[in-house]
């Protein structure tokens, strides 16, 4: 008898409240990462209606304009509508202190920045080993922004969510059961305009590419009826707020830390990145259909107190093989993750919309020969 049910995934916009935090908060790592590859980062961002702060901790040989760097961000992303109650004009706080030295002393000895598990996930069921409903989430959001980015829909405002409910079979996905999609937009449209653009623009041409359609009476957009004013002046923003949008959309575990605006000696960070590496490699090579690495650090370590790799009975070969292949791919230590993965490079902008896997930008997502 087939094994039949249904799992959800939501992604959000560029534009969304976290989003921005977040985006802000990794365009300062990547600031600091130009000028000193070493340098350390922790660094928050809050955005609410009217005002922006910055607060957390930088030691680096750089210089950096925090205010600028977060108004160039909040401009980029649509927010110029000075009289919306929150735009790239807001002012700005800053709390941005020196990194703790009782934290320091470990990192300099090539430890971790921090204590934490991490968890790495890959699956066999989308050329990007990646789980369907946030893969297919993520696209729609991402097309969202285009359309509106691209005028070919002008009149949807920065912020937005998306979600999509698949049905398995036999634990392979059978088809898409519903989409849901919110996007404020200018008061001079209706709803019913904007769902059926929606549906023609974003909707129907993600899911044909997957391979798969959804009648538009299966489509929800903007639930309440009605949704104009969006961004933090209708809900606060925070840095590392969306960590299951920003890893496998609920599908599979995730470590206890977030992402964005910390610089790769944290392990929250370079660890998940790490698992995932080895286990899209374990998947991509065959050995498994669906592969978890999971990996646990304490401040200071050099290397990990727990390094596991789990293929829910879907492996090819013997654990031992598994095992063997994950070791030989990549180094765990820290110093071994930042050198083997290229980490110490202004390259986490681009990882703060649209989820940090299953993109083939990023060093973590590449597959050994």
């Amino acid at each position: 008898m087939a094994k039949i049910y249904t799992f959800t995934s939501e992604s959000v916009c560029a534009g969304h409240p976290d989003k921005i935090c977040d985006q802000i908060s990794d365009a300062v790592v990547d600031a600091v990462l130009a000028q000193d590859p070493f340098g350390h980062v922790a660094v928050e961002t809050m955005a609410a209606h009217g005002h922006i702060t910055l607060a957390g901790e930088v030691t680096a040989n750089a210089k950096i304009n925090y205010e600028q760097i977060a108004r160039d961000q909040i401009k980029k992303l649509g927010y110029t509508d000075t009289k919306s109650g929150f735009s790239y004009k807001s002012p700005i706080s800053l709390y941005v202190h020196e990194q703790s030295q009782e934290i320091k002393v470990g990192v300099d000895q090539k430890g971790a920045g921090d204590q934490g598990m991490m968890f790495g996930f890959a699956c066999s069921q989308t050329p990007q080993f990646m789980p369907l409903p946030i893969t297919l989430a993520h696209e729609l959001t991402k097309k969202i922004d285009e359309v509106r980015e691209s005028k070919v829909l002008d009149y949807l405002r920065p912020d937005g969510k998306s979600q999509v409910t698949v049905e398995y079979k036999n634990n392979r996905p059978y088809k898409v059961t519903s989409v849901v999609v919110a996007v404020p937009h200018r008061e001079d449209k209706t709803l019913e305009e904007v769902k059926n653009d929606l549906y023609r623009e974003v909707i129907t041409p993600v899911l044909e590419k997957y391979g798969f359609k959804i009648s538009k009476k299966d489509v929800i957009v903007n639930g309440t009826g009605v949704w104009h004013n969006g961004g933090p002046s209708a809900d606060s923003g925070l840095t590392g707020r969306k960590i299951v949008v920003d890893t496998y959309g609920g599908f599979a575990r995730v470590g206890g830390g977030a992402f964005s605006g910390k610089d790769p000696t944290k392990v929250d960070r370079s660890g998940a990145y790490a698992a995932r590496y080895i286990a899209k490699n374990i998947v991509a090579q065959g050995l498994a259909k669906t592969a978890e690495v999971r990996l646990a650090y304490f401040i200071g370590a050099t290397k990990p107190l727990m390094q596991e790799v789990e293929t829910f009975g879907t492996e090819k070969v013997s654990k031992r093989a598994i095992n063997n292949f994950a070791s030989k791919i990549l180094n765990t230590s820290v110093s071994g993750i930042l050198k083997g993965l290229k980490l110490t490079r202004p390259i986490y902008l681009p990882t703060a919309a649209y989820g940090h896997f299953g993109r083939e930008e990023f060093p973590w997502e590449k597959l050994v020969k």
